[in-house]
């Protein structure tokens, strides 16, 4: 009898001596060895430094050993349970040693009218490339939007001679109201939503501080997965529906194909990244612990504030998330060789 496929020697052996922003894993193992984590899989054995690695992504057919979900939560590494390609968010784990510089500075902007209302230009400013939106109000704005969305709706239905007749969602069911062009609208925005979702968690930004939706938990994903819908959710929409491919399957799997085709990860990071902190900002890339003073602004947090400091908290590092992205995917699963 074979042994489990999780057992077998690897083909190839793979070290990372750069930092990398995500690791996305799909039908493979992972396990602790001192301080790395290793992915195994019936090709090949990737050995992760775990304080290298922002974000780990773990999708279909992925087990994890708690040795390993332990090191990634010290080392400040968010661990996100997605579907294929991130296209589902299920879940996510953040461990204590992680800064929260990131999060600060999107709660300040976004509880101050004059910063968040610049942060929302910004947005559609992604959206309407070339036009001026500086001294836009977000009543202009959303008007604006709207028109450019039914604009880009007709614009789809001419190209590919699907009937459009409007919009039609059911909030909380992405595959339930309208006809089959909307139903597949609506399963392609929630899959959407999960790679956004993952994103943002990883950075470790607030997916429900939103600057023009608000009021969800996932008010933030919804607006950075708006600045992908006219390229990505809305021709694929149209694209399956001329070709009669209308179940939400459907839907994922083309947006999977195009997201990992365009490597479209990365780009959610760098958006996501220059909408909180443009050029210039200073951003700490250690975690800070501090207490809040209502004259000082902070003080060093760990010290007995009665007249005798202790020693001082050592700092961790934030392993942020830049630019680069790695995918250990396993082969497919088949049935045991030496079976009858």
């Amino acid at each position: 009898m074979a042994d489990i496929w999780w057992k077998a020697h690897p083909h190839d052996l793979h070290r990372l001596a750069d930092r990398v922003s995500s690791v996305y894993v799909e039908r493979s193992h992972i396990d602790r060895d001192e301080n790395a984590v290793v992915v195994i899989n019936k090709r090949e054995t990737v050995r992760v430094p775990a304080a290298m690695v922002a974000v780990m992504l773990l999708g279909p057919g992925t087990r994890i050993t708690h040795g390993a979900v332990n090191l990634l939560a010290d080392s400040g590494t968010t661990v996100c349970w997605v579907g294929e390609q991130g296209v589902r968010m299920y879940a996510a784990g953040l461990g204590p040693s992680r800064g929260a510089a990131l999060l600060n500075r999107q709660a300040w902007l976004v509880s101050r009218t004059k910063e968040r209302l610049a942060v929302a230009r910004n947005m559609y400013r992604m959206r309407f490339p070339g036009e001026d939106v500086s001294t836009a109000t977000m009543q202009q704005l959303r008007g604006r939007e709207g028109a450019r969305i039914r604009k880009l709706y007709q614009a789809q239905a001419r190209r590919t001679g699907v009937p459009w007749n409007g919009r039609v969602y059911k909030a909380g069911d992405a595959y339930a109201a309208g006809d089959d062009l909307n139903r597949l609208l609506s399963a392609a925005n929630a899959a959407l939503y999960g790679i956004c979702h993952a994103v943002i968690t990883g950075l470790g930004a607030s997916p429900g501080l939103g600057f023009v939706h608000t009021g969800l938990a996932t008010s933030f994903v919804l607006d950075i997965a708006d600045l992908y819908k006219a390229e990505y959710t809305i021709p694929l929409a149209f694209d399956l529906a001329q070709q009669g491919h209308t179940e939400e399957r459907d839907a994922r799997l083309g947006l999977r194909d195009r997201i990992t085709e365009d490597k479209l990860l990365g780009r959610i990071v760098h958006d996501v990244k220059t909408l909180l902190s443009p050029e210039g900002t200073e951003m700490p890339d250690v975690e800070v612990n501090e207490l809040w003073d209502e004259r000082l602004g902070a003080v060093q947090g760990g010290v007995n504030w009665s007249g005798t400091e202790g020693p001082p908290v050592p700092a961790v590092s934030d392993p942020g998330m830049g630019d680069e992205h790695l995918a250990v995917i396993g082969p497919e699963f088949t049935e045991d060789a030496s079976s009858p």
